[in-house]
């Protein structure tokens, strides 16, 4: 199994994450350009490149994804700072969404050619690892076609309501940005914006499907535990 450094940064601000997921990123690409100009017939999972999962909250933010549309972003500039909220254009993929307290945001920094050169097959495993936490608690989640991401009553018109948020970035293999799984989260900031650009479905949270406050830290600990048997990874 191969071993992940995991990093809990706790509350920080997003450019803050955002800059330390980059100098990971690039301190592995860097590695593997450096092989390439060499031109040394390496094999890629040889290459001492590091995989990480960082998770954190951040203060409240709206990021929006490269393709994701302005008109998504409901309130003014002047809004935005009335209430204290932050607003980023990222690089991930995606539309926009939200961040904020008591919602576990996590960044795996991994390098695919360690595993497996296919960015569907990621997506499917980031989204696989909140569907059986989901099912720890005895929610049955699952997928959305054509709209990546966990939702619970997927298909079922009217009811489909998004619980986790996902938008990646792939570069040279080595993936950053991540999830954002709905835990203890207030749903109102949500109001703000067209989450994911998608107008008649909802957003739920764990706290709202179960009906009471749940444990963060535990909650965080079957995230962890699960996205070591799916990625098939050792958490260090």
């Amino acid at each position: 199994m191969q071993p992940v450094k995991f990093e809990d940064l706790g509350i920080i601000d997003y450019q803050q994450a955002w800059d330390y997921q980059e100098k990971l990123l690039h301190k592995n690409v860097d590695i593997k350009t450096s092989a390439r100009q060499k031109g040394l017939d390496i094999d890629m999972k040889s290459l001492p490149t590091e995989h990480y999962l960082l998770f954190c909250e951040h203060p409240p933010v709206y990021t929006l994804g490269k393709s994701g549309h302005m008109e998504n972003l409901l309130l003014s500039e002047a809004a935005l700072a009335e209430k204290h909220i932050q607003f980023f254009k990222t690089n991930r993929g995606g539309d926009v969404t939200f961040h904020g307290p008591q919602q576990i945001v996590g960044y795996p920094i991994l390098d695919l050619e360690k595993m497996y050169t296919d960015i569907g097959r990621y997506l499917r495993n980031v989204e696989e690892v909140i569907i059986l936490v989901l099912k720890d608690y005895g929610i049955f989640a699952g997928r959305n076609p054509g709209e990546t991401g966990v939702w619970i009553e997927p298909g079922l018109k009217g009811r489909e309501r998004k619980i986790c948020a996902i938008g990646v970035r792939c570069s040279r293999w080595i993936t950053m940005h991540g999830f954002a799984f709905n835990v203890n989260t207030d749903l109102a900031y949500f109001s703000g914006i067209i989450p994911c650009g998608i107008t008649d479905k909802q957003v739920t949270s764990l706290e709202k499907e179960l009906g009471y406050r749940v444990p963060f830290q535990e909650v965080k600990e079957k995230v962890k535990a699960r996205f070591e048997e799916v990625f098939e990874v050792r958490l260090s």
